[in-house]
């Protein structure tokens, strides 16, 4: 790992990343809302954020159903399957497909992948931005096709193809348990260089995730108590960067 610059951007940057990186993984799926509306405000920065998303050749073929009505919510909540926990949240974002319009550029892949790889960039942007925003939010891929669309009045053109609840959260889901990184991810190849994964991702990344929230309230401490703070904390990330090395040298000399 190369070494932040104390005196230019990186430091910044850096923090930058990791308050990204834990805004993702503090995320959770929620399903028990408070008896609170949604700001329109926040609704609509949510809708930006899913419309920004990335979509294949630009063709972004999405719409947005929104529904504050709770006889529709509830209807939803039928055509999901009976979720009834869904008739707590606040509002419900119904992500519709027009898999035609991926289709005219990218023939049936274009149609039956494409058009579900566009809509799910855009869920995750929408549950990202709601979760930065304070609401809670929960993806439901479980529902009725034919109920659902005639609950929001879909046209036969279109598809839906998940349902994000919104609201603000009246409960706290406990932490889920996840792969580690040697068990994701391969080098080069599939298969490929496991070995040389796991003996960065436990002595560093592993290490690195386990100091992040301590490192981080140390810094604010010392911004809101002292004028030192930044360069305190540019320290810590300069003794981080020399344990990576560390490991980089380790790696090195197990290839020679």
């Amino acid at each position: 790992m190369q070494e932040p610059d104390s005196e230019g951007p990186e430091v910044d940057t850096y923090w930058q990343g990791i308050d990204l990186l834990a805004l993702m993984r503090n995320r959770r799926s929620i399903r028990k809302y408070q008896n609170r509306p949604v700001e329109f405000e926040k609704i609509g920065l949510i809708l930006e954020a899913g419309k920004a998303a990335p979509s294949a050749g630009n063709v972004q073929n999405w719409k947005f159903v929104v529904v504050i009505d709770k006889g529709v919510i509830g209807k939803i909540s039928e055509a999901c399957l009976q979720q009834y926990w869904m008739n707590t949240a606040a509002c419900h974002i119904v992500i519709v497909a027009y898999p035609q319009q991926a289709a005219r550029y990218y023939g049936i892949r274009g149609e039956r992948l494409y058009t579900i790889q566009n809509c799910a960039a855009v869920a995750e942007n929408i549950l990202l931005m709601a979760h930065y925003l304070g609401l809670g939010a929960c993806w439901v891929g479980a529902f009725d096709e034919d109920m659902l669309k005639g609950a929001v009045n879909i046209l036969p053109e279109y598809r839906p193809q998940m349902v994000i609840s919104v609201g603000y959260p009246d409960e706290t889901p406990p932490e889920p348990s996840e792969y580690t990184m040697e068990n994701l991810l391969y080098l080069n190849k599939f298969k490929g260089g496991v070995s040389v994964i796991k003996d960065i991702s436990e002595p560093w990344g592993v290490y690195s995730i386990k100091v992040e929230k301590a490192v981080r309230a140390y810094y604010d401490k010392l911004k809101q108590a002292t004028g030192i703070g930044q360069k305190k904390s540019q320290s810590i990330i300069h003794q981080l960067s020399e344990r990576g090395k560390k490991v980089q040298e380790k790696l090195q000399q197990k290839k020679k």
